[in-house]
């Protein structure tokens, strides 16, 4: 049995501080899950077997299982259970690898999948001391993004912040900083085409006035780009525009089996063909995706001749032209309707964010085979191979 797409939506995605900054994570949830739950309303949500949701932190006001939380504040039946996983960025991408898993084995016929973010609203944390009352100060520490309280047995070598691991990459396959900043450029380019031609309409659900992602610029050059300083070395070559910004948002994607459809009235768009879980030393976590999408086309049965469409998770210009360049592919395909250096990189939606716009790329563009892929803290990455429903039943090339 197959797990395939009904549906994908989306918050926009929100700048840290800015319009959605004010806006729970658990409010941010139960918008998406509302929003799939109207738009699919020959769907009785009691039938929803199993919510699966994604998110990164969990420190603060998305604690306690924020997946339920966004259920039951969006009005579900209290008989629809959910569960909140944690893969770092990979989170909702994750969620709905798991989600797809359920439905293949049929322990669910529907399943809602999905991931919130608010990089904003992450509170700072106290480490709770052994003994009461220590005579000594304590640090508060944020837990927005990357390591904190470090276990001090890890190798140093591993817990590098993020931009000085992809520092390291550069160094490593001479990625310049013209080409990283070429690809930012294009990234915000193509994502502020992409609004304008409508794309995006079907895709983002306002939350109150805010309707459109907040981190586009479209008048962004790579003479601009150039000027930027550099922000994890003093001759580096890492800004804080050919990286992703901190951001808030979620999404959401309704799956379930061929018959599903019955229940939910629509055809699927997507059929899940192919999942890809990749793990190496924690400071190349920006390289995993390569070996992770090998093993998505693999279990599909398909190779990189095959894929017309692909969405990588622009967490930066470094790591995504990195990973293209290894799968010898055609840069063009990549992340046609801009990236997350554009959009926003809210850790736990990101991966239902690309997986929707690459079932909505496969289906306008009239394509077969895409990829989702997306790097994760700590030296992991996943992957998904979708094919457009369209053409399931043809023979594979």
């Amino acid at each position: 049995m197959s797990a395939y797409i009904y549906d994908a939506v989306r918050t926009p995605f929100g700048k840290f501080g800015g319009a959605l900054a004010d806006t729970r994570p658990d409010d941010l949830a139960s918008t998406v899950i509302a929003a799939i739950a109207e738009r699919n309303d020959s769907l009785d949500p009691a039938a929803i077997g199993e919510i699966v949701w994604g998110c990164a932190n969990q420190a603060g006001e998305d604690n306690r299982n924020v997946g339920r939380m966004g259920a039951l504040l969006a009005g579900l039946p209290t008989s629809v259970p959910a569960t909140t996983v944690n893969r770092l960025c990979g989170s909702s991408l994750d969620a709905l690898m798991m989600g797809s898993r359920i439905v293949e084995t049929g322990d669910a016929d529907i399943v809602l999948v999905g991931g919130v973010e608010s990089m904003s609203r992450a509170p700072w944390v106290l480490p709770k001391p052994s003994r009461a009352y220590p005579a000594g100060d304590v640090t508060a520490v944020s837990t927005t993004l990357g390591w904190r309280l470090v276990n001090k047995a890890m190798p140093k070598e591993w817990t590098a912040s993020l931009g000085e691991c992809n520092e390291q990459l550069q160094e490593r396959f001479e990625i310049s900083r013209e080409r990283q900043d070429t690809f930012a450029a294009r990234s915000h380019t193509l994502a502020a085409q992409a609004w304008e031609n409508g794309f995006y309409d079907d895709l983002v659900v306002p939350v109150g006035e805010f309707a459109k992602d907040e981190g586009i610029r479209p008048g962004t050059t790579v003479e601009k780009l150039a000027n930027l300083r550099t922000v994890f070395r003093p001759e580096g070559t890492i800004t804080a525009g050919n990286a992703s910004p901190l951001s808030d948002g979620a999404s959401a994607l309704l799956i379930g089996s061929k018959a599903a459809g019955e229940k939910i009235g629509k055809a699927p768009i997507a059929r899940i063909a192919g999942r890809g879980t990749h793990a190496l030393d924690p400071q190349d976590f920006g390289y995993a995706p390569t070996e992770a999408a090998n093993k998505a086309l693999a279990a599909a049965g398909i190779t990189w001749d095959d894929v017309a469409a692909v969405e990588v998770n622009e967490a930066f210009a470094v790591q995504t032209l990195a990973c293209a360049d290894a799968w010898g592919i055609d840069h063009e395909i990549v992340n046609t309707r801009g990236g997350a250096i554009a959009l926003g990189h809210p850790l736990g939606a990101s991966g239902g964010r690309i997986l929707g716009t690459l079932a909505k790329r496969l289906r306008e563009d009239n394509q077969r085979w895409g990829v989702a892929a997306i790097c994760i803290g700590v030296g992991q990455a996943l992957a998904v191979v979708l094919e457009n429903a369209a053409f399931e039943n043809e023979e594979a090339n």
